[in-house]
């Protein structure tokens, strides 16, 4: 969506902080609108993200459940992108919540800000038809496709006469993927001088849909784009644009913050998979149809370099699976791993020394990029030889990856591979930085321009030093580290190199004393003796029975989260309650929606349920968490952080282990109280909350409320 009013200068005179107190006033011009009320939380945080913005800091703030942050930073950085002619990028890792922004609180601004300003959705590229792709596949379907992908392209045909952005979100079908990838926009082959407004292709054609979306993006004052797209485009923009990150005097605000890591590092990293592989190879030439790129040119020598390359790909990663396996039996004597390690199944499998396996296919490729070459030399269709010089770029990205993997030749980075896919059959070779923080200091908090992080859960405890900037001490700088380490939301800055930041909490307008208690359950045995899973069933049943229903159970391990609901199944029978289980082939959304749907109903679930789910009212008045939430040290990114700690003489579980338990726990109640009418109480059967002394930490990183023991 993007709004029709044209921008307007804002008195850049105007002092901003003073603007947004009074704006967010209980006079204000916020005050007029509908189910707007003051929350002072709500100005403290708006003020700050005005004082950020006007002095070019950075800001990292926690703000909780109801105090409406989005509006926080919504107001101070479009009044400061209008005034100053800048952009605001503003990044968010869920799509409810960029459904909220640009639905909700984005054309309601312009109704109530004293400043008219455009707004857009920022997609990929790849999600935009490019009609000028679109006309060249249409004019070489013989060669391109088989006669189902050609009836496929027919209905791309079809829709792109009616569609009204061009996008993949108008399907009610999306397309078949390889058909896709020949008609949508890419890099190198859909730019403003082949295929946008001024374009010789434009005065005959209608202009390319990424183009006019381009268009509208370059005169919009307000972007909203996921954290996924950020960090992809992030890795491919130049590094020294003037004033900005992703566009020049642009400036970024990351709301749901505490995703920006492990969203960074998947992208920052490397990933080269069998299908990939496969992907691009029969975009040039399928053996088994006999269509491709390579249709249109005749070239046999370079299909049958594709031929061979295919069948070698297979052996590679038929070969890097041997290898593993083969690794995966020494593990428990290499690595101190037990029996039952060897004997798991594995999904991830770290891969410690270089050259797993014997190079067999860097040099084929490289030989079919020089074939394609010369085919793109004596190509006498220019656009044809574009579409082959594409593949040739994706083919040595692809290159590159393997040669990087075999050689772990990337600097303090971890290497593992990964079974891919719905059946976990594929395999993908996987790198990321040990530590992102380096690259985020130096990519994001380096740059000339203003970074706002803001989460309802970055701190790892709550009352303490709830303000620090980097400017208030002249202090040497180890004790600014440790000033920094000692604050709540030190671990967060530590991690995405955010230590220049100002750190800050404005607590929750909730009422927690009177909304919420917590209960723990002293007779539960340690999650790790064999009498867990029985006394978990016991008390599930009573609590369960104590709300009827109305709860979410979260679990930190499907196969136990699965013999347990299968275990209750008589018991939610008897008591006429509907138990909704996770992976049991009901949709995330749709689990969630019959959950809200069905008041008496318990929803069992893991990790994706721990955070960005919103259940209001009395639907959920129960949240049962079975065990404090640790990450299983077995993921190789996890390993390696931990050993990398140990290695320079930390404490792994002081450092690592405890603060992301704890910030992960914290998410998990967080699911309970969203809004000022509701209450409930939270559960915890994990004994380790009373009987071991970081049980504590836990405690103190919630809201004060009552804690019952039982």
């Amino acid at each position: 969506m993007i709004s029709a009013i044209e921008s307007q200068p804002s008195g850049a005179d105007v002092d901003l902080v003073k603007q947004v107190e009074n704006i967010f006033s209980p006079t204000g011009r916020l005050s007029v609108s509908k189910n707007f009320e003051f929350r002072p939380q709500q100005q403290e945080m708006a003020v700050a993200v005005a004082e950020a913005l006007e002095n070019g800091g950075h800001l990292a703030v926690e703000a909780g459940t109801g105090v409406g942050k989005s509006l926080a930073y919504l107001v101070p950085a479009i009044l400061y992108a209008v005034a100053n002619k800048k952009k605001a990028v503003i990044s968010t890792h869920t799509i409810n919540l960029q459904e909220q922004l640009i639905e909700k609180d984005l054309p309601m601004l312009q109704q109530a800000l004293p400043v008219k300003f455009r707004f857009a959705m920022l997609k990929g590229r790849a999600n935009y038809l490019c009609t000028r792709r679109f006309q060249k596949a249409m004019q070489q379907s013989g060669n391109l496709f088989t006669s189902s992908e050609a009836r496929e392209l027919q209905r791309i045909c079809d829709w792109s006469r009616t569609t009204e952005d061009g996008s993949l979100s108008d399907f009610e079908v999306e397309p078949d993927a390889k058909v896709w990838s020949l008609v949508c926009s890419e890099r190198g082959l859909c730019s403003p001088q082949l295929c946008g407004h001024q374009s010789e292709f434009a005065k005959e054609s209608p202009v390319c849909f990424f183009q006019r979306a381009r268009g509208r993006i370059l005169s919009s004052d307000v972007l909203v784009v996921n954290h996924t797209l950020f960090f992809t485009l992030l890795g491919t923009v130049e590094e020294d644009i003037k004033d900005g990150i992703l566009y020049r005097n642009d400036f970024v605000v990351f709301d749901e913050a505490h995703q920006m890591e492990n969203v960074a590092s998947r992208h920052i990293g490397l990933s080269v998979s069998s299908a990939q592989m496969r992907f691009a190879l029969q975009r040039l030439w399928n053996p088994r149809t006999g269509k491709g790129l390579l249709g249109a040119f005749g070239g046999t020598a370079a299909r049958k370099l594709v031929d061979e390359l295919l069948r070698e790909i297979d052996q590679f990663f038929a070969n890097v699976e041997r290898a593993c396996e083969e690794l995966r039996q020494d593990a428990p004597r290499a690595f101190g791993k037990n029996e039952a390690y060897r004997q798991r199944e594995w999904s991830e499998l770290r891969i410690r020394q270089p050259e797993l396996i014997e190079d067999n296919v860097t040099l084929s490729i490289q030989r079919l990029r020089e074939a394609v070459s010369h085919m793109i030399q004596l190509s006498p269709d220019k656009e044809m030889g574009q579409e082959l010089q594409e593949c040739n770029r994706r083919l040595e990205e692809l290159r590159e990856g393997i040669a990087m993997f075999l050689g772990q030749t990337g600097l303090n980075y971890v290497y593992w591979v990964e079974r891919v896919g719905r059946a976990q059959k594929l395999l993908a070779l996987k790198a990321a930085p040990i530590d992102v923080a380096e690259f985020l200091r130096r990519r994001l908090f380096g740059c000339d321009t203003s970074i706002v992080m803001a989460s309802a859960t970055l701190a790892t405890s709550v009352g303490r030093s709830s303000d620090r900037s980097s400017a208030d001490t002249e202090e040497a700088d180890d004790g600014k580290q440790t000033a920094l380490r000692s604050h709540a939301l030190g671990y967060f800055a530590f991690r995405v190199g955010a230590e220049s930041a100002r750190l800050l909490q404005v607590g929750t307008p909730f009422d927690y004393e009177r909304q919420m208690k917590l209960l723990a359950v002293r007779e539960m045995p340690d999650p790790r003796e064999q009498g867990y899973r029985d006394a978990l069933i016991h008390w599930i049943e009573h609590f369960v029975r104590f709300t009827h229903g109305k709860a979410f159970v979260l679990f930190t391990n499907f196969k136990l989260m699965h013999e347990v609901s299968e275990l209750m199944q008589p018991f939610f029978d008897q008591l006429g309650v509907a138990c909704l289980v996770q992976g049991t082939g009901t949709p995330r959304s749709l689990m969630l929606e019959k959950f809200k749907a069905d008041r008496d109903s318990v929803l069992f679930g893991a990790d994706s349920f721990w955070q960005g789910v919103d259940v209001p009212g009395d639907a959920l008045s129960n949240v049962i968490i079975t065990r404090l939430p640790f990450a299983v040290p077995d993921h190789p990114l996890i390993e390696a952080r931990l050993e990398t700690i140990e290695a320079r003489g930390g404490d792994p579980f002081r450092e690592f282990s405890l603060p992301e338990a704890i910030l992960k726990f914290r998410q998990g109640v967080g699911r309970l109280i969203r809004c000022k009418t509701d209450s409930g109480i939270v559960v915890v059967l994990d004994n380790r909350l009373l009987t071991k002394q970081y049980g504590r930490a836990f405690i103190a990183a919630l809201p004060k409320c009552p804690l019952e023991v039982l």
